[in-house]
């Protein structure tokens, strides 16, 4: 089996009208946050700021201390079995406007609770459950 490692964010930006968090639209239809594999000699909030920019072109992010979490799966890659596992991070950025790259069908921002509805996997509508547990849900 093969390992792969990634790191990601949650990110989100402030408004007059709340909290919206960045979904992006993944070519397989699902939507997620912005996460990519750790490059050698990353760190994994270096790979969190060079994936945001890569994906989104939003090179003002900061982090927010305090959330850090950790998802595990598996997927199929050319016939083989692959266990990944993605270092999640709570990011916030006051840009608004995304330059999605080639990699990705589309983004959108949402407040929390449609973001939740829009997720695709359960491991990140439960990264998006701690996340309010910090009180950041609206």
């Amino acid at each position: 089996m093969l390992e792969e490692r990634s790191a990601g964010a949650i990110l989100y930006r402030e408004s007059p009208s709340g909290k919206f968090y960045l979904l992006l639209n993944y070519p397989s239809g699902h939507w997620d946050f912005v996460k990519g594999n750790i490059e050698k000699g990353e760190t994994f909030r270096q790979t969190v700021v060079r994936e945001i920019k890569e994906e989104t072109g939003i090179s003002d992010v900061s982090f927010i201390d305090g959330f850090e979490d950790k998802v595990q799966y598996h997927y199929q890659r050319d016939g083989e079995l692959v266990h990944k596992e993605v270092v999640f991070f709570l990011a916030k950025t006051p840009t608004e406007r995304v330059e999605i790259s080639h990699e990705h069908l589309g983004f959108i921002w949402l407040k929390f609770n449609d973001a939740m509805q829009k997720l695709t996997y359960k491991t990140a509508q439960n990264l998006m459950r701690k996340v309010s547990e910090l009180g950041f849900k609206t």
